[in-house]
């Protein structure tokens, strides 16, 4: 007996095009991870403006601080006043709570409050309240620097 030759057809698959797109897109996505690890790690900065929408501030002129978990700091002259300090009448954040109180028609305080200041901040809202003082809060990340921006007139 003779055995029969069946003629077979190989069907070929070729990959090539889909290890092409494959590698295009492990590529782009490799860039897209550098480009956000790179912004990512670069220190952000913000600036406090007190400004109406118009681009005004002309009721108050405003007085500010940063509340942080172990105290605060007072702007411009960044001079850092430690939790323990705050109730001392002859700390610079209560000479400062007393000149803006003998203006307060004209000045108030504006406060960068940081996620971990917010005890320091409870302490400060009520210190500040109660001298009938206005004030106004502006939350800041952990990470950012903080720029104040002083109003020229």
């Amino acid at each position: 007996m003779r055995r029969r030759n069946i003629a077979r057809n190989h069907t070929e698959v070729e990959l090539f095009p889909f290890l092409s797109i494959l590698a295009c897109t492990i590529g782009t996505l490799i860039l897209l991870i550098i480009v956000l690890t790179t912004q990512a790690l670069e220190q952000q900065e913000v600036t406090i403006i007190a400004k109406t929408e118009k681009g005004e501030n002309q009721r108050k002129v405003p007085r500010y601080i940063e509340c942080r978990q172990d105290g605060v700091v007072l702007y411009p002259s960044e001079e850092f006043v430690p939790e323990e300090q705050l109730d001392n009448p002859n700390s610079a954040l209560q000479k400062l709570i007393d000149r803006v109180k003998a203006n307060k028609d004209r000045e108030y305080l504006i406060v960068a409050l940081r996620p971990n200041g917010i005890d320091v901040f409870e302490s400060i809202r009520n210190l500040v309240e109660g001298e009938g003082i206005d004030i106004g809060y502006e939350p800041v990340d952990s990470t950012w620097k903080l720029i104040i921006q002083q109003e020229t007139k």
